[in-house]
């Protein structure tokens, strides 16, 4: 038997007590936590958190730890139960690890459990144990695991049957808002943590909607019994991660519908689109996955190619499914994939790196972006969605609208994820095969090359024009109608003391050319002062001519000389040339 006790024993100091209690064990036991977790490809070594790990024996004899590598222990043992206790910081304000704090407490089982080796395929309980301050003594607990004993919402005992599963139900405590609503006969609960004014019956109608759509997608049951969704609410903030039950997610308060019959703004539409990606991946990911991930290997990297399949094709449907769901129009979703679009063009990366590769080196390259990123690298999300729409517009076109990519993951549906099966690196090319009845190298070799998928005549056999712009500054997301500049600069910048700190500049432009980097502080242009306003200012300037610019990089002043130059065309905005047309693809 496995079993844990946690306690959010020291909000203040951001600690949780873990007590581990494992029975007949091994005579050499070795424990370790995992260096990652599922959903989220980067090392984050967990067990750089745990504090005073200390062992006994059932009798209450000490014994001795021997620590094997950074996050795995062993002990020489010959008593028929070993107790661990434990203490894990709590200071990571996100949907990846643990907080804890006086106003809630949150974390993944892969932060705070550690696992007994040799007995993973074992049922795992937990009791968890409310605060002690008595000011906290209305905390409540919300999350997917099974409930053992207590009531619903109260700090009581659960129970998981591997270690798998233990860490794959995050828990959130404290006092937050719940809602409920029955999606295809499965309860789903909302929980919003933080000051907010949502209006939770107008959350519940809306993702009502996506959910039922999602579930009939893949087809009835649902995968899972009880659905959470659970929602940290900052000033600003974003950010998913999914579990087989539940999601994490963080969002900022602007990003919550205030009424039930407001419209959908873009805050919001952003919002659904975040639990529509988190909710797809209860198929597309948890279950539908990579061979290379049966089972998770948490110790070190695993790496694949196929990322591109599990974001990239969810960041598809997570927009697409808000329209098809009812919750946009077609014009409103023709501008959130405008703005996909336009995230890809404006990466001079995509000239450098393929979708394979990015799907590669996630570990490294696009979980530890730096300034240079955007000149170096593309991400799967993004250019993986745009493949996936290609993908989609391809089987609809040559197959008459027989098939599309909804037939594509209902096949890996049912004879990869209910057959306990992985997908292997040419699975989805051998399915897209099979619909079309053809070699389809041609399609997939834009994953393993450079190029720009030709997605303009796909388009427009769909009724939708494809239109590049130039950007009409940091603002413009793509999508829309408006004018862009007609000057380029080339930089992104942030309002700093003196003037406009540099964030990154793109390679070849007159930023670049004129010797900024990031991390600069730009103060002058043309002898007079920069402001927020820099950018629109330099519309005024006449093409051809030069301005100078005074910079310091660290505490030495810097001066180069911008050339006044046409901005690129590197912002997408697709428009709707024929509805008639466009039903063949977005007809509800």
């Amino acid at each position: 038997m496995i079993h844990y006790q946690i306690i959010p024993v020291d909000p203040k100091a951001h600690l949780f007590a873990v007590t581990m209690t494992l029975s007949q064990p091994k005579p050499v036991q070795v424990f370790s936590l995992p260096a990652w977790l599922p959903g989220s490809y980067m090392v984050r070594d967990f067990a750089k958190n745990i504090i005073e790990l200390k062992a006994q024996d059932a009798n209450g004899q000490t014994l001795k730890l021997s620590q094997l590598d950074k996050q795995t222990w062993s002990i020489d043992n010959n008593s028929s139960e070993i107790i661990l206790t434990y203490q894990v910081y709590a200071w990571d304000l996100s949907v990846r690890t643990a907080h804890l704090d006086t106003t809630h407490g949150f974390f993944n089982g892969s932060s705070v459990f550690l696992s007994a080796h040799g007995f993973e395929q074992q049922t795992h309980t937990v009791t968890m144990l409310p605060p002690s301050e008595s000011t906290l003594s209305d905390w409540r607990v919300a999350t997917s695991m099974t409930r053992i004993s207590g009531d619903d919402l109260t700090f009581g005992q659960f129970s998981a049957t591997s270690y798998d599963e233990l860490i794959d139900h995050p828990v959130e405590m404290g006092l937050f808002t719940l809602a409920s609503f029955d999606a295809c006969g499965v309860q789903h609960d909302i929980v919003l943590n933080g000051r907010h004014r949502a209006c939770m019956p107008r959350l519940c109608q809306d993702l009502k909607a996506i959910c039922e759509y999602q579930i009939n997608l893949f087809g009835t049951p649902a995968p899972f019994k009880r659905y959470l969704f659970m929602t940290t609410v900052l000033d600003n903030g974003f950010g998913g991660l999914e579990h087989r039950a539940s999601t994490a997610l963080m969002c900022s308060r602007k990003d919550l519908p205030l009424s039930l019959d407001a419209p959908i703004n873009n805050d919001y539409r952003t919002y659904l689109s975040l639990c529509s990606h988190e909710y797809f991946h209860s198929w597309n990911v948890k279950r539908i996955k990579p061979e290379c991930f049966l089972p998770y290997k948490l110790e070190a990297e695993t790496y694949t190619p196929q990322l591109w399949a599990y974001e990239g094709i969810t960041s598809y449907y997570d927009d697409l499914l808000t329209y098809r769901a009812g919750l946009v129009d077609e014009h409103s979703y023709l501008d959130m994939l405008s703005e996909t679009f336009t995230r890809v063009y404006r990466s001079q990366g995509r000239f450098k790196q393929s979708v394979k590769d990015s799907s590669f080196n996630a570990w490294t390259k696009f979980y530890k972006q730096d300034e240079n990123a955007q000149n170096a690298i593309i991400s799967y999300y993004t250019k993986g969605a745009l493949f996936a729409l290609y993908l989609d517009l391809t089987l609809r076109s040559e197959t008459q609208g027989k098939y599309n990519l909804d037939h594509v993951m209902q096949i890996l549906w049912q004879e990869y994820a209910l057959q306990d099966k992985g997908t292997t690196d040419s699975c989805h090319q051998a399915i897209v095969e099979q619909l079309l009845g053809r070699d389809c190298h041609d399609l997939f070799v834009y994953l393993d090359n450079t190029d720009d998928i030709p997605l303009a005549p796909l388009l427009a056999e769909f009724g939708v024009e494809f239109n590049l712009r130039a950007s009409q500054g940091p603002q413009d997301v793509g999508g829309g109608q408006a004018k862009g500049y007609e000057i380029a600069f080339g930089a992104k910048t942030q309002v700093a003391p003196m003037g406009l700190k540099v964030v990154t500049v793109t390679q070849g432009s007159p930023a670049h050319l004129a010797g900024l980097s990031a991390g600069d502080i730009l103060i002058a242009a043309d002898n007079l002062q920069v402001s927020a306003q820099f950018e629109s200012q330099l519309q005024q300037y006449p093409l051809g001519e030069s301005l100078n610019l005074h910079w310091f990089r660290r505490d030495e002043l810097m001066t180069g000389e911008l050339m006044i130059t046409a901005a690129p065309k590197d912002t997408v905005a697709l428009a709707i040339s024929d509805k008639t047309k466009l039903a063949a693809w977005l007809g509800r």
